[in-house]
C-alpha cells in the first residue's frame, strides 16, 4: 500500500489542482487564525475544482465543534483535522458526523494515550510547533499508535521524508512548509520533489515486515 500524502495549508485553486495533479490524496484548507487561512469562498471555489476523488481535509483549532461540522458539511469538506485542545467528547461529536477525523497532537503528548478513546480515525504527530517547518525527534512518535492509523507532519521535506517513513512506517505523512516558497504559496519544484520522494521510497520499503494490510483504517472514496 502507498503512503498517504496529504498536502496542507493550501490556500488557492491553483496550488490545489497542482497538488493533486502531481500525485497528494488530499489536501489540508487551513480555517484556523495562520497564515495559511483560507476564507470559506475560496474554499468553496477550491472544494468545486477538485476530483471528486480527491480528500479535501478542514483544519481547526478549538472550533466549536458544531460549527467544524457545519463548516464542514456546508462546503463538502470529506474530512477534518483537529489542531487544538478539543475534548475527546468533542472530537466523538465530530467523528459522529464527519466521515474523516484526524486528530493532531504534539510530540511528546500526554492527550497521544487517549488517542484510541477519542474516535478519530487518525493520529497526526507533529513537532511542539506546527507550521514552523521544524523536525521533531522522531522517536518521540515511536509506538505511539498502531503505524497504520500515524500520520506524520513537522518539518518534513523531500529530502527527510524518506528517514521518516523508514523509522515510523505510517500510514501517511503531511507537509506544509516543506514545500513552499513563501507561507500559503507553494513551490510547484518542492511539492513534486515531496511526492516523487515518497513515491520512491515506497518502491523500496518492505511493508510486508511491518504486517501493512491491504487496505488503510478508513476508505477515503466513500460519500
Amino acid at each position: 500500500m502507498k503512503t498517504f500524502i496529504k498536502i496542507c495549508g493550501v490556500t488557492n485553486e491553483a496550488d490545489a489542482l497542482l497538488a493533486v495533479g502531481l500525485g497528494a490524496d488530499a489536501i489540508g484548507l487551513i480555517f484556523a487564525p495562520s497564515p495559511r487561512q483560507i476564507s470559506q469562498a475560496t474554499a468553496s471555489d477550491v472544494v468545486r475544482r477538485l476530483p471528486p476523488e480527491t480528500l479535501v481535509i478542514g483544519v481547526f483549532r478549538d472550533e466549536a465543534p458544531k460549527r467544524v461540522v457545519d463548516i464542514a458539511n456546508h462546503l463538502g469538506l470529506r474530512g477534518v483535522q483537529l489542531h487544538g485542545h478539543e475534548s475527546t467528547s468533542d472530537v466523538q461529536y465530530i467523528s459522529e458526523r464527519v466521515a474523516l477525523v484526524i486528530k493532531a497532537l504534539p510530540a511528546p503528548s500526554d492527550d497521544i494515550a487517549s488517542f484510541a478513546e477519542s474516535g478519530a480515525d487518525l493520529l497526526l504527530v507533529d513537532g511542539p510547533n506546527p507550521g514552523s517547518g521544524e523536525v521533531f525527534d522522531w522517536r518521540l512518535a515511536e509506538g505511539v499508535a498502531n503505524s497504520h492509523r500515524l500520520l506524520v507532519s513537522g518539518g518534513l521535506n523531500a529530502e527527510n521524508v524518506h528517514g521518516a517513513i523508514e523509522q515510523l512506517h505510517p500510514f501517511g505523512v503531511d507537509v506544509a512548509t516543506g514545500v513552499e516558497m513563501a507561507p500559503g504559496v507553494k513551490d510547484p519544484r518542492k511539492m513534486k520533489a515531496f511526492i516523487d520522494a515518497v513515491r520512491e521510497y515506497d518502491d523500496v520499503l518492505d511493508f510486508s515486515e511491518a504486517g501493512e494490510p491491504e487496505d488503510g483504517p478508513f476508505d477515503w472514496n466513500r460519500s
